[in-house]
């Protein structure tokens, strides 16, 4: 996981975002336990109590779920990891879509563009 933080967003928010990415691409497997707060505030570079917050945010959206004596872990519920993943890529193609046409593509132009090459150099 990227551990960089920019200055745009809260860091709680973006250490979400870097979680999240982690849990939806199998980084972070089904049911794994994820390190403890302490670790992953360590591990970040970060205060504690703003760890806390992210995963706490976390566990309200699903992502993560709590056992009191065992920790806390990335959810089983594959359906609720599948709808996250597809609203982090539609949100990501949204943010592209705006900066694109701020270069002054057109619909079509940017629909040209993905079926020529652009995406054989993704691969």
């Amino acid at each position: 996981m990227d551990k960089n933080f920019s200055d745009n967003l809260p860091i709680y928010m973006q250490i979400m975002k870097k979680i999240s990415q982690a849990i939806v691409s199998g980084e972070m497997r089904v049911g794994e336990r994820i390190p403890s707060v302490r670790e992953l505030a360590d591990l970040f570079g970060v205060n504690p109590n703003t760890m806390q917050r992210a995963l706490s945010e976390l566990e309200r959206e699903g992502l993560v779920i709590s056992n009191r004596t065992a920790g806390r872990f990335v959810t089983e519920d594959i359906n609720k990891i599948d709808r996250v993943r597809e609203d982090m890529a539609r949100e990501t193609i949204f943010r592209f879509m705006e900066e694109i046409k701020a270069l002054g593509y057109s619909k079509e132009e940017i629909k040209s563009f993905f079926q020529g090459d652009a995406i054989e150099r993704v691969g």
